[in-house]
Order: C-alpha cells, then sequence, then structure tokens
C-alpha cells in the first residue's frame, strides 16, 4: 500500500491503561513519520517494531503537553541508538524550537552520565528543528507533505499534515474545530484522523474543566460532517473523550454514520489502516 496509517497512541489528557496518548505512525514511501509524541509513544513504536532510529521525522500537531509529553523519551531513545550523530528531524509549528531547547536543556545532566559512561559516544543528541505554517510543503523519503492551518483556539498556531504519496493521501488533523483549513486538509483524502469528543456524554458530566473541551475539539457528528463535505473515503477516530470503553464502538459509529457514508474507524491503539 502506499500509505500506511497506525494508530499508536488513541487516548487523551485522562489516564487510561489501555490507550497510550496521542500518537500516528504513517508510513509513505521511504518514509517512517510519528505525528506527535504522547505518553507512551516509544514503547507503541516498539509494539510495531519501529524504533526512534529508524523514524524519518517527527511531525508535531500543536504543543498541547499530551501531544509532546514523551518528546523527551522519542529524543533520548534516538540518539543511544545511533552509532554516529544523527540528526531527528522535527516539523512543527511557531514555538517548536523553544519547546525542543528547554527538553534538551532538562536532559543535559542525562546526556553528561551517558557522555561520561560511555566511549564510543562522544556526541551530543543532534536535533534538527524546522518550524511550518499553513501551506509549507516538505518532502520526506518520497513523501509529500503539505502543511493546513486547524483551529484549536486559544491553542494556536496548530496545524494538519496532508501526507501524499504514490497517488494516496492521508490527512492528520490533531485537535481542532471545523474549520476552512481541516476541509483544504481532508479534501479527497483516502483516510483522515481525527481527534474527536462525545459531546452528548460530556455534556453530562458535571465538571467546569471538562466542559470547557467542547468548543475546541470535534464530537463525532463533526467530523463526520467534515469527512463527508471533504470527500473523504475512511474516517477514523482517535483521542477519545470521554475514553471509549469496550462495547461502545457501535455508539461512536452510529453517531458518524448518520452524517458519513464512508468508511468508519472506531480505532485501538495499534490500529492500522491503509489507503486502497
Amino acid at each position: 500500500m502506499s500509505i500506511e496509517v497506525t494508530l499508536l497512541g488513541t487516548g487523551s489528557p485522562l489516564p487510561n491503561p489501555d490507550r497510550a496518548g496521542p500518537s500516528t505512525l504513517v508510513r509513505a514511501g521511504d518514509a517512517t513519520l510519528l505525528v506527535d509524541c504522547g505518553r507512551g509513544v516509544v514503547m507503541r513504536l516498539a509494539g510495531v517494531g519501529v524504533l526512534p532510529v529508524a523514524l524519518s521525522a517527527v511531525l508535531l500537531t500543536h504543543l498541547h503537553s499530551d501531544h509532546i509529553t514523551d518528546l523527551n523519551d522519542v529524543i533520548t531513545t534516538q540518539w543511544v541508538m545511533t552509532t554516529a550523530e544523527s540528526p531527528l528531524r522535527i516539523f512543527g509549528p511557531p514555538g517548536t524550537q523553544q519547546v525542543v531547547d528547554a527538553v534538551l536543556h532538562m536532559l543535559t545532566l542525562d546526556q553528561q552520565y551517558r557522555l561520561d559512561h560511555h566511549a564510543d559516544l562522544d556526541y551530543r543528541p543532534a536535533v534538527d528543528v524546522t518550524e511550518v505554517g499553513p501551506r509549507d510543503t516538505f518532502d520526506v523519503g518520497g513523501a509529500q507533505i503539505t502543511v493546513h492551518e486547524t483551529d484549536h483556539r486559544p491553542v494556536t498556531p496548530t496545524v494538519g499534515y496532508r501526507i501524499e504519496h504514490d497517488g494516496a493521501a492521508a490527512a492528520l488533523a490533531g485537535d481542532t474545530v471545523p474549520c476552512t483549513g481541516l476541509d483544504e486538509l481532508c479534501a479527497n483524502t483516502d483516510i483522515y484522523v481525527q481527534a474527536v469528543i462525545r459531546a452528548d456524554l460530556v455534556k453530562l458530566i458535571p465538571n467546569q474543566r471538562l466542559q470547557d473541551i467542547l468548543d475546541y475539539h470535534s464530537s463525532v457528528e463533526q467530523a463526520a460532517q467534515t469527512a463527508a463535505r471533504a470527500g473523504v473515503k475512511k474516517l477514523v477516530f482517535t483521542h477519545y473523550v470521554p475514553p471509549l470503553m469496550p462495547g461502545q464502538e457501535d455508539e461512536w459509529r452510529a453517531q458518524a454514520a448518520a452524517h458519513f457514508d464512508g468508511e468508519i474507524v472506531v480505532a485501538d491503539d495499534l490500529t492500522t489502516v491503509t489507503a486502497d
């Protein structure tokens, strides 16, 4: 298949023993791309036989903690598994360099411990950061990547990535409500991965902090409407709030099916979807 998408982590900021934090692996051509770095991402990468040293690039959709909490693990594990200085490429919205610099500073003591202990490790982690914005394009391993604006305000800027290879296209949207940029990102894609909430369930929870999430995440219905409007083939759910419980899959799918007649994937961690 020309594009393969694996949901590494389908959880949310709410800790869940069965779901790692938001992270997605995309394999297209010679590119192996990690989109976001939620909690447990390196363990989930190992679960599909991909170690950080094999990553072509990391793509960050935004800088909310649940999407970058294990960036430090990706950076460190990639570094200690290299045999020569091999920069880890990271693409993300403005602010990404600041975050990476802070992560590297946090790891200063750890780096020195390892340098002191291993004679063959005589270089520090090399991280090559490129900050991107809407309509930027770049190529990684033969995959063409286009950056699109999304809407997760007050978190700003936020972006989604359209990954194309050999006539297939996948949209990795991150956290966003419906917007023009999201429609452009998803237009006629084979696979559209969207963080979703069950607005009907969240509204029943008497907690203001949870109520606050309603205005900057797509509901299941909104994601389905975006997919229908954009002519998407496969709609893939991730980042469930509240947590998707076993046996509820058909409820989530039915809400979407009322608005979208394409394939709906209610994904668990390590679910893989391919472009036909």
